[in-house]
């Protein structure tokens, strides 16, 4: 397939587009500024500011695209004031999304995130239950997750303008790790898997969740090759089989998410709060990596001792 992906030059889409160019595809990244990393064979870069819908529609029209996957946003909460990051994030998806749709793609994806849930509300978040999957209810608290969902929502509209004439999906991936990461790059918000693991706050404020960049390439080319066999318009989660902590989640989450208690006592062992058991169903998809097999020594904290 040739595939264009926005915001190609991303910490997730660097990895996803390699990932469909090693599968086989021709891929066009659209980002505002190209990148060393996807300087290969197979790989088109093309600068382009995507809020602008005119030069964006054109554009997708000139590549003749068979798929588009939407990555392009401001992609961590509060970090531009809350009015530009919904700006920002929807004029995105009008203007790729529509645009898309106005230069004959058949299939389109687009990607959300788990914030759309509402985890971490400054007034509290009681669950009814976990693990979380695609029925649970949405309630975002801040701009970037209402941006998420308003994303979904354009996905949703589109879809019921053109029918079954084009072929959509929205998917959900958990807290990104990358390659390097596992080696001690720092991750989005600046700390090390290793750190993230041993102090457990870090990672709590995600739920403990997270997903392997390389596995998030691996569910989007299962799902680019599947859209035309599963339903129009499908939302998927996507992340481990298991959670990013050496302790069950039915103990990490009481104590830093207060009105977990009841639902959390279902994630014994490594169980992880997010489910992506829809993919498995309807894609055939599981993921292949997680932290206890990318991180050749994980030790456990060091516990004090008394002489």
């Amino acid at each position: 397939m040739r595939i264009v992906v926005t915001g190609g030059s991303g910490r997730l889409g660097r990895t996803l587009v390699t990932g469909l160019a090693d599968a086989g595809h021709e891929i066009v990244s659209l980002d505002r500024r190209p990148t060393e990393h996807l300087d290969r064979a197979g790989v088109t870069q093309c600068a382009l500011d995507l809020e602008d819908a005119d030069a964006t529609a054109w554009t997708l029209a000139d590549t003749r695209a068979d798929a588009l996957i939407h990555l392009a946003a401001i992609a961590v909460p509060f970090s531009a004031p809350e009015d530009v990051i919904l700006r920002t994030n929807a004029a995105l998806a009008q203007s790729v999304l529509g645009g898309a749709v106005r230069a004959g793609i058949r299939r389109v994806v687009a990607a959300s995130s788990p914030t759309v849930i509402g985890y971490g509300a400054p007034r509290g978040w009681t669950p009814e239950r976990l693990p979380l999957d695609e029925t649970s209810p949405v309630e975002p608290w801040n701009a970037y997750a209402l941006s998420k969902l308003l994303i979904e929502q354009a996905v949703a509209m589109l879809r019921r303008q053109t029918g079954d004439d084009v072929r959509f999906a929205s998917f959900r991936p958990c807290y990104v790790i990358t390659p390097d990461e596992w080696t001690g790059a720092p991750t989005q918000q600046g700390h090390t898997v290793l750190q993230r693991l041993d102090d457990p706050a870090l990672s709590a404020p995600a739920l403990f969740n997270y997903v392997d960049a390389r596995d998030v390439a691996g569910f989007a080319d299962t799902l680019l090759r599947a859209l035309d066999d599963i339903p129009n318009g499908e939302v998927f989660f996507v992340g481990a089989d298991d959670a990013l902590a050496r302790r069950p989640l039915s103990e990490l989450l009481p104590q830093f998410h207060p009105g977990t208690e009841r639902a959390a006592t279902a994630l014994t062992s490594t169980a992880p709060a997010f489910s992506s058991a829809k993919a498995a169903r309807l894609l055939g998809w599981r993921p292949m990596r997680s932290w206890r097999t990318e991180l050749a020594t994980a030790p456990a904290p060091a516990t004090a001792t008394s002489a």
